[in-house]
């Protein structure tokens, strides 16, 4: 998802901020002095999605299996799952978000973690991959394997981070009784009984700019919400700059008419499907999520924002477009999963 990030306040909460996953982990407790202890178990469960799923340590089960050139590879039941959530969504947003788009990030200069790539002197080649297509992906539950087609390269970037989020958050939550939120980047999710008057969430287009920068201020109260932006993770390559967001029918970074899109769902994976298709899917993107009636901010080049199917109306910096007609009231705060 998403590189990007939302800030959390609130009075009466504990929270705690650390690296994780190239970019900023926030556990916020509902119990300050749960806090400890949540964060404890939030940096496990990083851990282990970081041992199975990262595309950069050259010891991780995910870069075993891009190394694999065909063969069927063991699997343990994380990369199960997380490849399992990444073959959904790619599935429900008819190839939008497709996991196999690694060989064309790689091309294009993505080729080591963030940092690495934005702290290189010398631009890097440009280059241009195909993206082979999900279905180039063969995942065996039963027998815990996991094939890809020879020239395929994996990349659960778009949807790993949100699993983790929803995971680290039940966990947390559970192991110390209380609300909790964990947020990985532009990734949320939520845990456990929510304050009384909910998580204040601030949503904008870079987390390192902070409050300080335009946005929304929002209260969330359960579920998970994800924001896909094309203003952050951006770097050099040949004569022009790209952004992660990857559309697979071209193997190009999206050009599409939104540069963030903000979504609340039933959960972390479900909003960051949603968010990273609305990039991709650009003017198609108002209707089909007000169809899934998932309250979305829509925010456009020009920096026009567009509230859709229950999104908040109230208190955005930033100047606001007509919304698209929906079906459903400002107070209901979730829906189904994106198709």
């Amino acid at each position: 998802m998403s590189g990007t990030d939302s800030t959390v306040q609130r009075a009466g909460v504990g929270s705690v901020q650390f690296p994780a996953f190239g970019t900023t982990a926030v556990v916020s407790v509902a119990q300050p002095a749960m806090l400890g202890a949540a964060r404890a178990v939030v940096q496990e469960l990083v851990d282990q999605f970081d041992q199975a799923c990262s595309r950069f340590r050259k010891d991780s089960e995910l870069s075993a299996l891009n190394r694999s050139r065909g063969s069927v590879c063991p699997a343990g039941p994380l990369l199960l799952d997380a490849l399992g959530a990444a073959l959904r969504a790619a599935q429900l947003t008819d190839g939008d978000v497709d996991p196999t788009v690694g060989q064309a990030l790689i091309a294009l200069g993505y080729d080591r973690d963030f940092e690495a790539v934005h702290e290189r002197v010398a631009p890097a080649p440009v280059a241009f991959a195909a993206v082979p297509g999900w279905r180039a992906v063969e995942l065996d539950r039963g027998a815990g394997t996991i094939r890809l087609k020879p020239g395929v390269t994996l990349d659960l970037g778009a949807t790993a981070k949100a699993l983790a989020a929803d995971r680290a958050a039940a966990a947390a939550a559970a192991a110390v009784g209380c609300g909790v939120l964990v947020g990985f980047g532009g990734d949320l999710g939520l845990g456990g009984a929510a304050p009384a008057q909910g998580w204040r969430v601030y949503v904008t287009d870079d987390h390192r700019a902070g409050a300080q920068a335009p946005g929304q201020w929002i209260m969330l109260h359960g579920g998970g919400l994800a924001t896909s932006s094309t203003v952050v993770r951006r770097w050099r390559a040949g004569e022009d700059t790209h952004h992660h967001l990857l559309d697979p029918s071209t193997g190009l970074p999206a050009r599409g008419v939104w540069r963030t899109a903000s979504v609340a769902a039933a959960s972390c994976v479900d909003a960051n499907t949603a968010s990273t298709a609305a990039i991709v899917r650009g003017e198609r993107a108002p209707a089909w999520l007000t169809s899934l009636r998932l309250p979305s901010r829509l925010v456009s080049s020009e920096g026009t924002a567009l509230h859709l199917a229950g999104w908040p109306e109230d208190g955005d910096a930033l100047p606001c477009a007509a919304a698209v007609p929906h079906p459903v009231s400002a107070a209901e705060p979730s829906a189904g999963a994106p198709r």
